[in-house]
Order: C-alpha cells, then sequence, then structure tokens
C-alpha cells in the first residue's frame, strides 16, 4: 500500500484536475448556448432556401444549373473534413476522421485529397493522407462572410475541373450529449428528387426562373457551408461540456476513494503506533 504522503499528493492532484474539468464544463456550456442558438436559428433559412431552390428547379424543363450541376466521371475527389482546433471533446474529431478515411477508403482507385477545415483533422490526416489546404482560421471569427470565401475556393476547385466531386463531413448538433456525423454532397448538385407536388402557376417570378436558379445555387452553397460549419461548432461544445462533465464526475469518484484509502491507512498506521506503544509498556513491566 502506498504511503500516507503518496496518497495525499495524489488527492492534491486529482482535486486540481477535477477544478479545471468543472470550470472547462462551465465555459463549454456557456459558449454552447450560443453556438446552439445560431444553428438553430439558421436551419429554417437554409431549409427553406433548398426547399425554394428544389421548387423552383422542378418547375423548369432540361438541365438549368449549368456547370454547378455537371455530372463528370468521378476521377478525382476533394473531402472537405470539418473538425475542431482544440482536443479534449471526447469522440468529436476522431468520428469525422474515421468518416473521412472511410470515404477514402470507398473511393479507392482514385485520386482522393483532403480539405482540412479544423487543427485537429488536419494534425491526423495530413499524416497519411494529401491535404491541400487547412483552413482551420475560420474558427477565429466564424461569419457567414468568410465561410463565403472557403465555399468559392472549393466552387472554383470543381468548376475549373480540378475535382470531379466534393464531399463535407461533419458533425451535424443534435443535442449537447449526440453528435451525428454526416456526409453531404457538395459539388456536382445533386439530382432533385421530390415527390411533392410542385406548383407553378401561383408566382410571377421577376426575373425569369432560370436567372432566379442560377442566381440562388451559388448562395445555396455557400449556405450549406456555413449550416456544416455551424453544425459543427454546436457540436464540439456539446461535445466537451459532456466530456468535461464525465471527466468532473470520474475525478470526483477518484478523489472520494482515494481519501477512503487515505483514511484506513492512517488509522492502520494509528493503530500500529498504538499497539507498539502498548507492547513497549507491558515489555517494560515484565
Amino acid at each position: 500500500m502506498a504511503n500516507l504522503k503518496e496518497i495525499r499528493n495524489r488527492i492534491t492532484s486529482v482535486s486540481s484536475t477535477m477544478q479545471i474539468t468543472s470550470a472547462m464544463k462551465m465555459v463549454s456550456a456557456a459558449k454552447l448556448k450560443k453556438a446552439q442558438d445560431a444553428i438553430t436559428a439558421m436551419r429554417p433559412y437554409a431549409e427553406k432556401l433548398t426547399e425554394l431552390l428544389q421548387n423552383l428547379s422542378a418547375t423548369l424543363d432540361g438541365d438549368i444549373g449549368g456547370d454547378f450541376t455537371t455530372q463528370r466521371e468521378v476521377k478525382k475527389v476533394l473531402i472537405v473534413a470539418i473538425t475542431s482546433n482544440r482536443g479534449l471533446c471526447g469522440a468529436f474529431n476522431t468520428n469525422v476522421i474515421k468518416e473521412a478515411k472511410a470515404r477514402s477508403e470507398f473511393y479507392a482507385g482514385k485520386q482522393v485529397d483532403i480539405f482540412a477545415i479544423g487543427k485537429k483533422g488536419n494534425d491526423v490526416l495530413s499524416k497519411t493522407h494529401s491535404v491541400i489546404d487547412n483552413q482551420s482560421a475560420v474558427f477565429d471569427d466564424l461569419t457567414f462572410d468568410n465561410v463565403a470565401e472557403i465555399a468559392e475556393i472549393l466552387t472554383q476547385q470543381f468548376l475549373t475541373g480540378k475535382y470531379d466531386k466534393i464531399e463535407l463531413i461533419y458533425n451535424q448538433f443534435k443535442n449537447a450529449a449526440t453528435q451525428i456525423v454526416q456526409t453531404e454532397q457538395f459539388l456536382p448538385l445533386a439530382p432533385i428528387k421530390s415527390d411533392l407536388p410542385v406548383s407553378s402557376g401561383d408566382y410571377i417570378f421577376e426575373p425569369s426562373k432560370e436567372e432566379i436558379v442560377l442566381t440562388l445555387i451559388p448562395k445555396s452553397l455557400k449556405t450549406q457551408l456555413y449550416k456544416g460549419i455551424r453544425d459543427s461548432f454546436a457540436s464540439e461544445h456539446g461535445a466537451r461540456m459532456t466530456a468535461m462533465h464525465k471527466a468532473t464526475d470520474n475525478a470526483t469518484d477518484l478523489r472520494n476513494q482515494l481519501k477512503l484509502t487515505y483514511n484506513k491507512a492512517r488509522q492502520a498506521a494509528i493503530t500500529n503506533e498504538i499497539l507498539e506503544i502498548v507492547g513497549g509498556a507491558e515489555a517494560l513491566k515484565g
């Protein structure tokens, strides 16, 4: 059994760790509220924009998406892996990295490159895959304009023919304890499949439907990427809050166990000392 000094040192160390994890939990909880409000407020807009684009496209004949909908033979694929810049958030980053590797294996025999958004994904994937860019600085100032610049870079990679397909991989925020890894096709735009009846005579369009669709497509792509990064940002804080909550609970249990061990050891030491004193006194009498 460890001596009393070693146990006291361990209790002090665990208590210090518990204070740190508890503080990180509270910080993440505060940031989560703001991030959750942002993604919750944005989802209806993103969904409505997609619905509007689908309804307009469904009423038009032929391919009206231009270069954005060009279906080429898939030889070169770009995977956009959205992770975080910091760790201590459970399996948040690991799940995205695993999915990125799985998608890379799915496209075996083709050229697969990684576009990293987040330092953690870049650090791991750059060791085994070709990472063409890392846009981790976007989290320092997460605004639509900054994300739109990244969307423009990705769009140009497709339009110039450098890549035949671009996919997004990120954690979708469900709640603080649950994040769902999502893989979405970014470009080319997937064919629209809808079983809902589309009304074509209820609206007057100015300018034409074709012009509206071609204007909405770039905006829709930027919104899709922004929503993915916002989802990931909220998921990160939710995952970190949950991880730090569990770490704090584990540290509390460990500290209590160490205190019990310390008390038992101290009691045993005191008992031994008493026995030695009594034994010495009896020896003197004898």
